[in-house]
């Protein structure tokens, strides 16, 4: 009867045990990222002998209550709810971020992250920095605090499309077409296409810069031959002197046919951009961290590091939606590229996966294990009182 009473703690601390977990599980219900435990409850099994407990086996062998079994992550992935920061990401998949801190490594499956002091991408309210994969595979934390401009780049080129009508009577102005010099500098140019009316499919082209000066050469001709511009002049250079800056207008991509006196001839293609300052810091459709500047250039620093696990039910979780590895998961760092991991996505955080109406089904079944176990020991106790008044009677 005593070993009686032994099981019935024996359930009473299981099932204690077992309203922790599924308590812990519904309190993060909505906690980013968390994966929520399954409960599990073995048997004990051994002999008795001599009125003692022991865990023998052989003939006469008894149950000894229950105890909380290991418990398993669910690691399925919960719903990723979309935000408004770049830099709240999520895994779209299975896979895991990567973050480092110094010879530390943890993995999250989302986060808020931020741009530090040092211009390293941090886990919000921690020092964990993102990893990215150099050109080696290795994994890396990196800053951007040497990408914070983006350096200009002169004008080389400006390409022409559509239509040059073949009747155009007055000249064919294409005015605000912007230019940068080396510096960074813009500069306004126009640029006009005037038909030699003595000549058929010849066109004299001149131009002139924001401060009114002709660019040099003075004048040039393009000519159209067959509704196209002859390839042995379709490309013509135009330079603005004060600034050294010489452009070559390709007129390869243009037609040339009868409309009337319209044309819908435009610039259009025209490369070079000023200084840019940092605007944007996001994770593209690759998984590449991707630097935005204001002048409308991006930058791509490397691949996010995705690491993808044999075993996820050997990581251990850890508070803030981390999880650490021993070593016996099994990791192979991937990039979004790579299908067996998932995407790295930008504007995401993913949320709990706890499913309540489980959770609370689990609770029910938990509360009835311990009204029973606790039923045992008071049907024990009375039956031990009952041994107890034996005595004296006669």
């Amino acid at each position: 009867m005593f070993g009686a009473i032994y099981i019935g703690l024996s359930g009473l601390n299981a099932y204690s045990r077992g309203l922790q977990m599924v308590s812990n599980n519904v309190t993060n219900l909505n906690s980013q990222g968390f994966k929520s435990s399954t409960v599990n409850f073995r048997d004990l099994f051994g002999a008795q002998g001599n009125g003692g407990l022991s865990f023998s086996s052989g003939e006469g062998s008894a149950g000894h209550g229950v105890e909380v079994g290991g418990s398993n992550y669910d690691m399925a992935q919960g719903e990723l709810r979309q935000t408004n920061r770049d830099l709240d990401l999520a895994v779209d998949g299975s896979g895991f971020l990567m973050l480092m801190r110094g010879e530390e490594v943890a993995y999250t499956r989302t986060g808020s992250f931020e741009v530090d002091k040092d211009g390293f991408i941090t886990l919000s309210g921690t020092d964990y920095r993102l990893a990215t994969l150099d050109s080696s595979g290795h994994p890396v934390s990196l800053s951007i605090d040497n990408s914070r401009t983006s350096s200009p780049q002169a004008t080389t080129a400006i390409k022409f499309a559509n239509n040059l009508s073949a009747d155009a009577s007055a000249p064919i102005l294409l005015s605000d077409i912007k230019v940068y010099d080396k510096n960074g500098g813009a500069h306004t140019w126009k640029i006009t296409l005037t038909r030699d009316t003595s000549t058929p499919g010849q066109w004299t082209v001149s131009g002139i810069d924001d401060k009114g000066n002709t660019l040099t050469p003075a004048s040039q001709t393009l000519k159209i031959v067959n509704g196209l511009a002859d390839p042995a002049n379709s490309t013509l250079s135009l330079t603005e002197g004060d600034v050294a800056l010489s452009v070559n207008l390709d007129f390869s991509g243009i037609k040339s046919f009868t409309a009337g006196t319209a044309s819908t001839l435009s610039a259009s293609a025209v490369d070079g951009y000023a200084l840019g300052s940092l605007t944007s810091v996001t994770v593209n459709d690759k998984g590449e961290l991707e630097l935005g500047y204001s002048n409308e250039q991006k930058v791509q620093l490397g691949a996010v590091a995705v690491a993808d696990f044999r075993d996820p039910s050997a990581l251990k979780q850890r508070s803030g939606g981390l999880f650490t590895d021993s070593g016996s998961a099994g990791r192979q760092l991937l990039t979004t590229e790579d299908p067996r991991a998932g995407n790295v996505v930008s504007k995401r955080l993913e949320a709990s996966n706890v499913d309540l109406s489980a959770e609370f089904g689990d609770l029910i079944l938990i509360q009835r294990g311990f009204q029973a176990s606790s039923q045992i020991i008071s049907v024990s106790n009375d039956m031990i009182q009952q041994l107890f008044g034996i005595r004296g009677q006669g």
